[in-house]
């Protein structure tokens, strides 16, 4: 896992792609690497927020192209996936947010989509080039860019493989701020530091899943009421709820207890096949 660095410090996991002389260009064992330290920072409830984040001066340059014109070879249909991390950020029950500190080409560039949150350098260059290479996007970029930029920037990034920088970013609403590439992953420790002090991890998990659910399945805003009543059952009355109201009027930090990783339970929402155009609060298809 030399590829990956992970550090946890006060609730927040730093995972760090580290292939600097290549500019951490991915490889398979990147992949592999992310999915089982994604799946471990899961069930730690000490973690409660997930930075990724590259060594600099990149993020990640997209693929290991040190194969030359084989780089793209044939693969073994059993074995190959164009989503080579798994689970993706997004099934994480915390918040992973991406510091994008640098270049993020091609797979660099789809697997942050995968975040919640993203952070973007000013003067880095931001592509999805698949199709410039004879390939295709990946990391199932054809759903999570069309979800946060809208079809048409969907198809402008995807279909040029053209070049955006911080501020397009940001404007197209991939990412939420752009600042100088040194001052990206220092601002997304402190929005993880206070996210893992001061937000309920349950309300973290239980927020977040409905978030990337709405988008997957096509909820109706009747139906996010009759989810979000749901969510609400299963937090209010918890000693949580109670804490986060005495440590906001005494105004100190709150001490949650609520454990994530022993005390979910499966949503079990209605999954809809297509985009509904009305009815009721309780109304699925």
């Amino acid at each position: 896992m030399s590829e990956v660095r992970a550090q946890v410090e006060d609730g927040v996991a730093v995972l760090t792609l580290h292939r600097p002389e290549q500019r951490n260009a991915f490889t398979k064992g990147m992949g592999a690497a992310l999915g089982e330290y994604y799946r471990a920072f899961d069930a730690d409830d000490a973690v409660r927020v997930v930075v990724l984040t590259g060594t600099p001066p990149a993020f990640c340059a997209g693929a290991d192209l040190s194969g030359a014109e084989d780089t793209f070879a044939a693969a073994d249909a059993a074995t190959f996936s164009a989503s080579p991390v798994s689970p993706p950020a997004f099934d994480l029950r915390k918040p992973v947010i991406a510091a994008m500190n640098g270049h993020a080409i091609g797979i660099g560039f789809t697997l942050a989509m995968q975040a919640d949150i993203r952070l973007v350098a000013t003067d880095a260059a931001y592509a999805v080039p698949q199709v410039r290479f004879g390939m295709v996007p990946d990391a199932m970029s054809h759903w999570t860019i069309q979800h946060l930029a809208g079809a048409a920037a969907a198809a402008d990034i995807m279909l040029t493989g053209r070049r955006l920088d911080g501020a397009e970013m940001v404007r197209l609403g991939l990412a939420s701020r752009c600042l100088p590439a040194a001052d990206v992953l220092p601002a997304a420790m402190a929005m993880a530091r206070d996210i893992a002090t001061y937000v309920a991890p349950m309300s973290a998990a239980l927020c977040k899943k409905l978030l990337w659910d709405t988008a997957r399945h096509g909820y109706s805003p009747a139906q996010v009421a009759t989810l979000e009543t749901d969510l609400h059952h299963r937090v209010m009355g918890t000693p949580d709820a109670a804490e986060g109201v005495r440590a906001y009027l005494a105004r100190r930090e709150p001490h949650w207890s609520a454990r994530v990783s022993k005390e979910w339970t499966p949503l079990d929402w209605p999954i809809v096949t297509s985009a509904p155009t009305g009815g009721t609060a309780t109304d699925f298809e």
